[in-house]
């Protein structure tokens, strides 16, 4: 009796294992699987500006965000990046703005975008984003409120 007991002990514990592990497994062909090519994905996802004040540059990645109507989860200035989400169809929309020198006279901003787990290919969208940028960093260049 007892050794029958042990062995079905054994043998759920084996298929919760299992169970479990094969739960967490997630394709990571399906998260990076893409269309474009990097060289084309990192074309449209970049943009270089002509100055050299990376904070100044983080807080016009801030406010334009936060026009866009995305919530900022997180923004290191010192790392140079900035996370924020918003909603569609309560699918959450996460963005991340890395903002790094590109040479001496430039800064290079490069914004990542997920729905859901899925990437952002769709180039307009990242187009919007650099757009409303490239007018609050000029606006701010030119000190117009």
């Amino acid at each position: 009796m007892k050794q029958k007991i042990k062995k079905y002990l054994v043998i759920g514990g084996a298929c919760l294992a299992l169970l479990t592990v094969g739960g967490c497994y997630s394709s990571a062909d399906s998260v990076l699987d893409t269309k474009a090519s990097q060289v084309q994905v990192r074309s449209y996802q970049s943009r270089a500006f002509d100055t050299t004040d990376k904070n100044r540059a983080i807080r016009n990645v801030v406010a334009t965000l936060q026009d866009l109507d995305f919530v900022i989860s997180k923004a290191d200035e010192a790392v140079g990046t900035v996370t924020a989400t918003k909603y569609s169809r309560n699918i959450p929309l996460q963005m991340t703005v890395t903002v790094r020198p590109r040479n001496n006279t430039r800064l290079e901003i490069r914004a990542n975008a997920q729905y859901g787990i899925k990437p952002v290919e769709d180039p307009m969208a990242y187009q919007d984003f650099f757009s409303s940028l490239s007018k609050a960093m000029f606006l701010d260049a030119h000190d117009v409120t």
